[in-house]
């Protein structure tokens, strides 16, 4: 009888060393964390977070090469569901992505591209609306929670325009007047001025935020897709924004480069 309860004591041992165990550093899922509130009541989702993966190279799995780190996808299913002729768009800008690549420009990367570039973000929280502080050329989003629509279009702005609800712990933005001239990645992903976001800000934690944008185009894509991903607090006493001023740097470059296209369109 003794031999066969230590038996079983060295088995339930060894059921409870196969058992998974959570993660280290795994966000909780979202809703089953409580977050606390601003004065308005609202869930308080402000502080500096950044993104901790490679989405900015590629949104999809990829591998390492020069200058790029291998990271898994965050594409909900794994895959981009391009049009027959706007995969073949796809294939050709990033053949060329050194040229055509509207980062390499400096200009304003859009929306949802702008939340997983390798720089922090600030969020900001209002009674009306919901700001937030980029440190990638120190560009500003206004979001606009006081239930007034989006503007007549059509515009084409960089970073489109902005409405926000509640739902739940949840901030939903709406985002549409889009011009056509960003990437979501270095990977050449493009999209039409078309472009619809819905974004999902969700805090899983004292130092989690979840991410989540659906993106939809009828002129590219046979469907609308979801990109989700973690923002992780920054943990430093002192964590500010800093300067990232790009067009200073490209300036330089080109100054330092007689035959570049900077002394060519002057």
């Amino acid at each position: 009888m003794k031999r066969c309860l230590v038996a079983l004591a060295f088995g339930v041992a060894a059921l409870c060393l196969l058992a998974p165990t959570p993660a280290v550093g795994q966000t909780p899922a979202a809703g089953a964390y409580a977050p606390p509130r601003t004065r308005e009541g609202q869930p308080d989702l402000q502080g500096v977070w950044q993104v901790l993966n490679t989405a900015a190279w590629d949104l999809e799995d990829h591998g390492a090469s020069l200058g790029v780190p291998a990271g898994r996808g965050v594409v909900e299913g794994g895959i981009i569901p391009y049009q027959p002729s706007a995969l073949a768009r796809k294939k050709e800008n990033i053949a060329n992505r050194a040229t055509l690549d509207p980062e390499a420009k400096c200009y304003l990367p859009g929306v949802p591209r702008i939340t997983y570039m390798p720089h922090p973000l600030q969020i900001v929280q209002q009674a009306d609306k919901v700001s937030i502080l980029y440190e990638y050329l120190q560009a500003v989003r206004y979001i606009y929670t006081n239930g007034n629509p989006h503007p007549d279009g059509p515009i084409e702005w960089w970073m489109g325009d902005s409405r926000g609800r509640w739902e739940g712990n949840t901030l939903v933005v709406d985002v549409i007047h889009f011009n056509d001239r960003t990437w979501f990645d270095r990977a050449g992903n493009f999209h039409s001025g078309a472009l619809h976001v819905v974004e999902r800000y969700t805090r899983t934690s004292p130092d989690h935020l979840l991410y989540e944008a659906t993106i939809e185009d009828p002129n590219v894509f046979t469907r609308p897709w979801t990109i989700r991903m973690p923002l992780y607090r920054r943990q430093e006493r002192d964590a500010e924004l800093l300067e990232y001023q790009c067009n200073a740097y490209l300036m330089e470059q080109e100054w330092n480069n007689p035959a570049s296209s900077f002394f060519e369109k002057r």
